[in-house]
């Protein structure tokens, strides 16, 4: 079973004032989407770039995730730094699945352009930082998950495949 991390990354969620559906709807999406046997290995932190960058490294360096996936924090709001976090602990930045998350989720809202999601790579890690509603996290994980699986093969972090009627795999011959 192949590892992936979901991250939650809410002040108010960690702190039990209201319930995460960041990385219920993370693991809800990837259930449909994987036809992989995979499991997840979930953490809930609030929104500090020390504990954000411990949970990514764990999950990569000892947990070893072929993909950790983030929700929350991507905003611009002074403690929205998932980001900086994403960016203090990968070795190569992937700036191209961030512009991809931001033009998609703008045919929904234009405040999408405010969004800072990333990606990035750790090792044999991918890590994607996510919006924190479920709808965008389903508008975001649409567009991205046809690279996911090949970037992962390119990295040496394990084979995933997906279910075609939910999310084609792009891998080039």
């Amino acid at each position: 079973m192949i590892p992936i991390g979901i991250v939650t990354v809410s002040d108010r969620a960690s702190r039990g004032v209201y319930r995460d559906e960041g990385g219920p709807a993370i693991e809800a999406w990837l259930s449909r989407a994987l036809v992989s046997p995979w499991r997840p290995a979930a953490r809930l932190v609030p929104d500090e770039q020390p504990l954000i960058e411990a949970a990514l490294r764990a999950l990569c360096d000892d947990e070893g995730c072929a993909l950790v996936v983030t929700t929350g924090g991507t905003g611009p709001a002074p403690r929205d730094v998932t980001p900086e976090a994403t960016t203090a602990v990968c070795e190569k930045m992937l700036p191209g699945f961030g512009e991809l998350m931001r033009r998609e989720s703008l045919n929904a809202v234009p405040t999408a352009i405010l969004s800072r999601q990333t990606a990035g790579i750790r090792g044999r890690s991918l890590i994607v930082n996510l919006p924190g509603k479920p709808a965008a996290i389903d508008v975001c994980l649409r567009a991205v998950m046809p690279a996911i699986p090949y970037c992962i093969d390119l990295i040496g972090g394990g084979r995933l495949e997906t279910d075609p009627a939910v999310c084609g795999t792009f891998r080039p011959r």
